[in-house]
């Protein structure tokens, strides 16, 4: 251990700049009437998700699990009658620490009702823009003391899932083939012998390998294919393609956030556990406990809604050009 790992990992200035954009949060959802709510970081219910691995832990006996998204809990609240709310706090999804990732990260996530996800996806854009100008007055020692010339606002592109594969791959995602994907994998990624066991893992291999590092400032992708609907309801799009809607946002090509337009049918969801459970099996991954407490509030009824979370961490990461998250955290994992 070094003389100096008692200390912060962020300066003082990126604190107070943290600080700046919680208030600045706070307030957007304040003036939109928006409830702040809080949810347990300690739950019985891993999410069912095979990409993520959830912290656990052992408390007389029951295993209890660090949360990786507020996102059950605030939907039992939906269902309950809360009206629109937000959540702004810590979440965790183990893995190996790097320069995008750390154990213990912030998370804003928010469910308007009545919203679809394209009106969540403006809604979004909006907080971004307003968050920038901030950003101009940090110059890496404190906050207000910039010699930089103050950016308004980030360029900004909408585009389906469809058309990025199209115009980067030349290849229809929705009506693709296992084998066509492998094709496009073999010829644009140099992976070796790597084979995908199936299509939505080789959709995610070529949109996170190949076509996301392509995509400069902030981009929304939206219209997903229906085998990656997660939480997302799956609908026909305006050429009659089956499509999941849900979105994700880039910032020079990092993904910061994850929306849906929610399902709302419990009986589907209980199928698409089953699903994340199947697939867990496939991939010799522990099978995790289907929560009860959320399908019976999606049967008393989830309102019309959709959500969505942020990483505020790696917006922060991205939008004041630090090299590594360590840099925007008060103590990041190896100091914790």
């Amino acid at each position: 251990m070094s003389s100096q790992d008692w200390q912060p990992n962020a300066n003082t200035g990126m604190l107070r700049l943290r600080g700046a954009i919680n208030r600045a949060v706070r307030d957007f959802f304040h003036q939109r009437e928006v409830l702040e709510v809080e949810t347990p970081l300690l739950a019985q219910h891993p999410v069912s998700d095979p990409y993520i691995e959830c912290l656990s832990c052992l408390h007389q006996g029951q295993p209890y699990y660090l949360q990786s998204s507020p996102e059950y809990a605030m939907k039992r609240m939906l269902a309950a009658g809360c009206g629109d709310i937000y959540s702004l706090a810590k979440v965790f999804r183990a893995g190996e620490s790097g320069r995008r990732h750390n154990v213990e990260f912030t998370m804003l996530e928010w469910y308007r009702k009545g919203f679809d996800d394209r009106q969540l996806m403006a809604e979004l854009e909006n907080l971004i823009q307003e968050l920038v100008p901030i950003f101009s007055g940090y110059d890496g020692r404190v906050l207000g003391e910039s010699t930089t010339e103050a950016c308004s606002t980030l360029p900004v592109r909408y585009k389906s899932y469809g058309d990025l594969f199209n115009e980067h791959l030349a290849i229809n995602p929705h009506e693709a083939s296992l084998a066509d994907l492998q094709d496009c994998i073999d010829q644009h990624l140099d992976m070796g012998d790597y084979r995908c066991e199936d299509i939505s893992t080789a959709l995610d291999v070529l949109i996170s390998q190949y076509i996301e590092p392509l995509l400069p400032g902030l981009v929304f992708i939206y219209d997903y294919p229906a085998c990656q609907a997660a939480l997302a309801r799956v609908m026909p799009d305006e050429q009659g393609q089956l499509v999941a809607k849900r979105f994700e946002v880039f910032i020079d090509g990092m993904e910061l956030a994850n929306g849906y337009w929610e399902l709302q049918d419990a009986k589907e969801q209980r199928a698409r556990f089953l699903a994340d459970n199947q697939q867990r099996r496939n991939s010799a991954l522990p099978e995790v406990s289907i929560d009860e407490r959320l399908l019976a509030a999606m049967e008393s009824g989830l309102p019309d809604c959709a959500g969505v979370a942020l990483g505020m961490d790696r917006l922060l990461l991205q939008l004041s050009e630090a090299e590594h998250i360590s840099e925007v955290l008060s103590f990041a994992w190896p100091r914790a």
